[in-house]
């Protein structure tokens, strides 16, 4: 889940690290009050997106008429696919120097990763690519938690302010774990004229896997924004997401789904859809069938089923019943391992007169070819 950085920053000020004074504002009077209040200001539109910048989306304003006609033309902007209906009026601040911080989940390292440059205010990925060595990266040992000697390392060219820098990325950290994040980070961190530390944006990610201990958290969250068949997979428990592709997909695992996406591309195709439907395909198969076909782009349709305590054979029966129920004019193309394998490749030769393919690569690039 993600909270938009009106949400994010009071969680970032409760763990020590300072931020602007602001107000969110949901009209253009309301922007001008704010700035009344504050002085010259920035007006930032309040979404679940990068790049806002980029988009319109932040602008300054030295006085409240200025601040009511950036909110005026922010709002109703859409950005990232999320149509602004709110802004962030916040109190301008004197920039000395513009770093970057974040905590992300490293599956390299199979735990935490603190990264840390002094070229903030641009994209990570900017700067990862024009200026590598500037990136620094610190894999965190979960049982030890974040050194403050390791964090004051990072720090260390940085002035006077080296021990200020160095507190604010062990509190990230902190706040990281505690909010269970797949993502905090902080572009840009400033150190500001006078001298002292204050976080200017906040990208921060929260695990959906914890929301349910974390009730506090899920209310500030942005609702994800689904497309209708989404909202309709989530209604019948399953994990569906919609893709531009027109090639279907059925599998079991999200590993495996996964993997059958990855092939389909490789084979110069698109998904339709991330579905898995796990070892109860049996009693899913024909809601999950019925969503899938309901995308009109899907022109054809891959069931991969790879077993081992799950039975492919019980599986492939719910798929069956479903096909001679739903009767699908798209051709279909089956990949079969595992336990039960033969049951099931009998059973569907025998039911749909298909042949399932010995190989998944072959049964992918058959309904590549067949959704051109």
């Amino acid at each position: 889940m993600n909270l938009e950085e009106h949400a994010a920053k009071p969680l970032l000020a409760e763990a020590g690290i300072a931020v602007p004074k602001g107000a969110v504002c949901g009209d253009a009077d309301a922007a001008a009050r704010a700035a009344a209040w504050l002085g010259p200001c920035v007006v930032k539109a309040q979404v679940p997106a990068g790049k806002r910048g980029k988009a319109g989306g932040i602008r300054l304003a030295a006085t409240p008429e200025e601040a009511r006609i950036a909110a005026a033309s922010i709002l109703g902007l859409e950005i990232g696919g999320h149509a602004v209906n709110r802004v962030l009026v916040e109190q301008q601040v004197p920039i000395a120097r513009e770093l970057y911080a974040a905590v992300i989940n490293d599956p390299a390292s199979r735990g935490p990763l603190l990264l840390f440059s002094a070229d903030g205010g641009m994209d990570i990925e900017e700067i990862a690519a024009t200026r590598p060595d500037s990136l620094q990266r610190l894999p965190i040992d979960i049982e030890a938690g974040m050194e403050p000697a390791r964090a004051q390392g990072l720090a260390a060219g940085m002035g006077n302010a080296s021990a200020a820098v160095a507190a604010t990325l062990v509190a990230l950290y902190r706040l990281y774990r505690d909010c269970d994040a797949e993502l905090l980070e902080i572009n840009p961190l400033v150190i500001t004229g006078d001298g002292h530390v204050m976080a200017l944006d906040c990208k921060l990610v929260i695990d959906d896997a914890a929301l349910p201990r974390r009730p506090d958290l899920a209310k500030l969250g942005t609702p994800e924004k689904l497309t209708e068949l989404e909202r309709r997979g989530r209604a019948l428990g399953l994990r569906y997401i919609e893709l531009e592709g027109p090639v279907g997909l059925l599998a079991n695992g999200a590993g495996l789904t996964m993997t059958t996406m990855d092939a389909i591309a490789h084979a110069g195709g698109g998904a339709a859809n991330f579905l898995e439907i796990g070892g109860d395909a049996y009693t899913q198969a024909q809601p999950a069938l019925e969503l899938v076909l309901s995308n009109p782009r899907v022109r054809s349709l891959v069931v991969n089923f790879c077993g081992a305590f799950a039975r492919t054979d019980v599986m492939a029966d719910g798929v069956v019943k479903a096909w001679k129920v739903l009767r699908p004019a798209i051709p279909v193309f089956f990949s079969i391992h595992g336990t039960g394998e033969e049951e099931a490749v009998a059973l569907v030769r025998r039911e749909l007169g298909i042949e399932p393919f010995d190989r998944m690569e072959d049964a992918v690039a058959a309904a590549v070819g067949a959704s051109t």
